[in-house]
């Protein structure tokens, strides 16, 4: 269903409407602003980054043997890449046509098999632990990330503002040796 490929000058445009997506911005707790000069920045120079891996979700269709679409209809992260503890942070952002539909599933399933592949041979981050964290408002993608191998280990009590309200973090992640057990088992 998806391709992904680093981030481009030419998703702009794309990052720039997903910062004005409201219900994504609270899902997240996305609370910072950006300029649009800063996002073209950002996307025109996030792929040359230390300690990060930042790829736009593509739709994955294909017709006469080309892409019917290369433009971004989501982004994944790994960042916070720590090569001693071999360990990462995931974060996902869908633009709103594109939630709910199985797009982030797959998208968190390529970089998981990414990340923890022990075989790798271009010197891919062969990690041991991806960890996030993801909203108490936001059960959907807490229940997505736990079909994963998610395991939640903690949580940070009122830590995001929800307009009049508080939000917790639930912190949850998933070690090499748990996704790889829950892929063998899903065939």
């Amino acid at each position: 269903m998806v391709r992904l490929r680093p981030i481009e000058a030419r998703d702009a445009d794309r990052l720039w409407e997903s910062l004005h997506d409201a219900e994504g911005m609270r899902l997240t707790g996305t609370t910072a602003t950006f300029s649009r000069e800063q996002i073209d920045d950002w996307a025109a120079s996030v792929a040359d980054r230390d300690g990060r891996l930042d790829w736009a979700i593509v739709p994955g269709a294909v017709r006469d043997g080309e892409p019917v679409s290369d433009e971004l209809i989501g982004e994944i992260v790994l960042n916070e890449i720590d090569p001693v503890s071999r360990s990462a942070n995931l974060r996902l952002q869908m633009l709103p046509d594109y939630r709910g539909r199985g797009y982030g599933r797959e998208a968190i399933e390529h970089v998981l098999r990414f990340a923890f592949d022990a075989a790798r041979e271009d010197g891919g981050p062969r990690l041991h632990r991806v960890g996030l964290d993801v909203l108490s408002i936001n059960p959907r993608a807490k229940a997505l990330y736990a079909s994963l191998g998610f395991v939640e280990e903690g949580r940070l009590r009122d830590v995001y503002r929800d307009g009049d309200s508080w939000a917790d973090a639930i912190v949850m992640s998933v070690l090499e040796d748990e996704f790889r057990d829950l892929q063998a088992a899903a065939g």
